[in-house]
């Protein structure tokens, strides 16, 4: 749902970045997992602020600018019901997950292990068959029909996936 942020006071919040850019369904939290390498561990919420482009948020227990800290860079886990409403042809990156990546012909190159937010949007972490893992900008122009009841993805461009 988002990522920690750095600490943001004297009261122990912290700056929150919305994975989806949007900061409502924020305000229907009671209690968040927080994800921090092979770690998680459920947190209460205090207190939650909208302030301009930047959300806050304080978690039960977190009183300082230090203990926030110990938070930087933690993911916040939601279950599904939780989650920002998808728009017409967007989706959840947990759903893109082990799909399959077809060619136009149908060939399957391999699959989708993950998509990555890049400084110059999202990449697709590919596994090829062979094995090889490559990142390959996930953009309409080189994927295309998403089918998550058959489980695969198109590639309208198979040279991106060329070692």
């Amino acid at each position: 749902m988002g990522l920690v942020g750095a600490p943001f006071g004297l009261e122990g919040f912290v700056k929150v970045k919305p994975f989806s850019g949007e900061t409502a369904h924020f305000s229907h939290l009671h209690s968040v997992t927080l994800k921090q390498g092979k770690k998680e561990k459920t947190w209460e919420l205090a207190e939650l602020v909208n302030q301009r482009d930047i959300l806050l948020v304080r978690f039960q227990g977190i009183n300082s600018p230090e203990a926030a800290a110990l938070l930087t860079g933690a993911e916040i886990i939601v279950e599904r019901e939780f989650a920002s409403p998808l728009k017409e042809g967007e989706f959840y990156i947990e759903d893109l997950k082990g799909l399959a990546v077809q060619t136009k012909e149908g060939e399957v190159l391999g699959h989708i292990k993950d998509v990555l937010e890049g400084g110059g949007g999202f990449l697709a972490e590919v596994v090829l068959n062979s094995g090889a893992v490559l990142l390959a900008p996930f953009r309409n122009e080189f994927f295309g029909e998403v089918d998550l009841e058959h489980g695969h993805i198109k590639l309208l461009e198979p040279w991106i996936l060329d070692q």
